[in-house]
């Protein structure tokens, strides 16, 4: 049986700040629908990725800024951090690991988030 993920929550406390954030990190626009007075839900996903990010109102009792960890994987961490540096993301330097190379940066609630480019393996 095959299992996927496909959709993450991203607790945050202003869907539209946060939303303007995904979308200067590059990530697209799925979905953006008011449900209701008390939920909207707002689907981005990162370009290529198989799996979304959730934000909006009632969907989650985290508290914004909860989640540390989430991890993007590119083929190029040199592009990656000088596009990210480009469209005006606060992303750190390099980081060489055994396992990896990454780096890192936050949304304005403080979910942090990885971008890792795998060693190439033999």
């Amino acid at each position: 049986m095959e299992m996927k993920i496909e959709l993450v929550a991203v607790p945050v406390s202003d869907v539209d700040r946060a939303k303007a954030f995904y979308e200067q990190v590059g990530f697209n626009t799925d979905v953006d629908a008011r449900v209701d007075e008390n939920m909207r839900f707002v689907q981005l996903t990162p370009p290529g990725s198989g799996c979304s990010i959730a934000i909006g109102t009632g969907l989650t009792k985290m508290r914004p800024g909860s989640i540390e960890g989430l991890q993007m994987v590119v083929p190029d961490i040199e592009k990656a951090h000088t596009e990210l540096t480009e469209r005006g993301v606060a992303v750190s330097e390099i980081e060489d690991m055994p396992w990896g190379r990454f780096v890192y940066f936050s949304d304005p609630d403080g979910n942090r988030w990885a971008v890792q480019e795998v060693p190439k393996r033999n």
